[in-house]
Parts: structure tokens; C-alpha cells; sequence
């Protein structure tokens, strides 16, 4: 079973390039039995993504009006990503419309858990704020051990978009 996972955001908006920050640690941890990837957040570049996995984990920010770095954990395969996620992101068209438009069109990947990881501060900057720092510390945490039950080959991979 091929697994992927994909960090998304914009490391120059703030919180926004908490999922970047994830894959970058996965990547430099050396995560084994996972491809890790960067993207901006294009949903046509995220719809492309989720057709070449079996599973995907998938980690944005949001901006959906929860407390700072709390984290969202939705199997995106199972049901709709609410509709606080919709758009909610720096990169307008993104994560949420990917998945339903995947969903719609019969390419969504057997198994998708989207990690939305909520931020206070999406201006210019590179600087993730602390409670998002928190945050993509556990996401990475969580992250692993998800890979780590992964069943299939073990070997690492890195892509950045």
C-alpha cells in the first residue's frame, strides 16, 4: 500500500506554512514506508497528488475560528471536510475543494486524513506563531505513528513543490 503525505501551505504567509513545516521535519527525521511532499495548496496540484497514493495524509492550516493550534484530525475518505475548512486557507481554492472535487470525480484515495492545524497570524513572514509551533510538533508526532502502522515497504522519499 503506497502511502503519501502531503504538506501544504505558504511558509512566507505565517501559520499558513504549518503543513510545510510537518513534512520538512518528517523529511528530516528520516520517516521510513512514507513519500513525503510539499505543495502550495493549488487544488489542481493537490487533485493530481491524491490520485497517485493509495492512502494520503494530507496537513494544512486553518482558519476556521478555533482556538489557536488546536488540530483537527478528519478521515476526509469517510465523510465531508467541514465546511469551516472550506476556503478557510491562504491559498484560496485548496485542501477541502481538492478532496471533494477527488470525491466527485472517483479519484479520492482509499483512505485520506486531512491534519488542519488552526492559526492565528497568516500575514507575510516566515515565522509560524507559538501555539502553531505547538502544534505541527504534535502533528509530527502523529504523523509518524501513523506511518509507523502503515503496513508495506519501508523506504523514504521526499518530494517539494
Amino acid at each position: 500500500m503506497s502511502l503519501l503525505v502531503i504538506g501544504v501551505g505558504n511558509r512566507d504567509r505565517g501559520d499558513d506554512g504549518a503543513g510545510r513545516e510537518v513534512a520538512r521535519r518528517l523529511r528530516e527525521q528520516g520517516v521510513v514506508g512514507a513519500r513525503v511532499t510539499e505543495c502550495r495548496g493549488d487544488a489542481a496540484e493537490l487533485l493530481e497528488a491524491l490520485s497517485g497514493a493509495d492512502r494520503v495524509i494530507v496537513v494544512d492550516a486553518a482558519l476556521s475560528g478555533a482556538h489557536p493550534g488546536t488540530v483537527l484530525r478528519i478521515e476526509a475518505h469517510q465523510e465531508p471536510l467541514p465546511q469551516a475548512l472550506r476556503s478557510a486557507s491562504s491559498h484560496g481554492w485548496g485542501v477541502a475543494e481538492a478532496v471533494e472535487l477527488a470525491r466527485a470525480l472517483g479519484r479520492l484515495p482509499q483512505s485520506v486524513v486531512v491534519y488542519a492545524i488552526e492559526g492565528p497570524c497568516f500575514h507575510p513572514g516566515p515565522d509560524l506563531s507559538p501555539a502553531v509551533r505547538q502544534a505541527v510538533e504534535r502533528v509530527t508526532r502523529r504523523v509518524r505513528q501513523e506511518i509507523e502502522r502503515t503496513p508495506g515497504p519501508r523506504r523514504a522519499g521526499a518530494d517539494v513543490a
